[in-house]
């Protein structure tokens, strides 16, 4: 499924739980499902760019495709690290530790492995609270913040992608 239907179905999901609301039975799967779907096309991209494009940056004041994956697998730890009740991580230490593509394809794996654990959590776990920047969420409504925040940053490699000529895996007919 495209990203483009799973983006209003979180929309309508996270606002009751982000204000605290009992979230509804399978919550946790749909979030996970949103994940899992745009997570797939992040590293999809991050495998396929080839390593000379990892330094492309279409203006001096953004990050280059490369930092975009490192900052991902990088928040990854720590959205996915508080959802699971941890403390939280460096969300830049990925991205200022990293920077060739192996690397970066490695960490994004395994900052995704990581989330299983998180997106793998009971209804009932992912309504505890938690501190994510500075503010108490449930654990069900950083886990949504992760999705939308890799969605986010899947747009940018998109863009990245197509002013290099290159299609985007959301982009190409689904297989027969």
């Amino acid at each position: 499924m495209k990203l483009a239907h799973w983006v209003p179905l979180a929309l309508l999901t996270l606002p009751g739980v982000a204000a605290g609301q009992a979230a509804p039975e399978g919550s946790v799967r749909t979030q996970r499902e949103l994940w899992r779907d745009v997570t797939r096309n992040f590293a999809q991209a991050a495998m396929e760019v080839p390593e000379s494009l990892y330094a492309f940056r279409p203006a001096p004041t953004v990050r280059t495709f490369g930092e975009i994956v490192g900052h991902v697998a990088g928040s990854q730890y720590n959205m996915c690290g508080v959802a699971l009740g941890e403390a939280p991580r460096p969300e830049d230490a990925v991205e200022r530790t990293k920077s060739s593509k192996s690397d970066l394809v490695a960490a994004l794996q395994a900052s995704s492995a990581f989330c299983e654990r998180a997106y793998a959590q009971s209804e009932a776990a992912t309504q505890r609270q938690a501190e994510l920047f500075g503010r108490s969420r449930t654990r069900l409504s950083i886990l949504g913040l992760n999705a939308i925040h890799n969605a986010e940053h899947y747009g940018n490699l998109v863009t990245y992608m197509r002013i290099n000529g290159l299609v985007p895996p959301s982009s190409r007919p689904a297989p027969q």
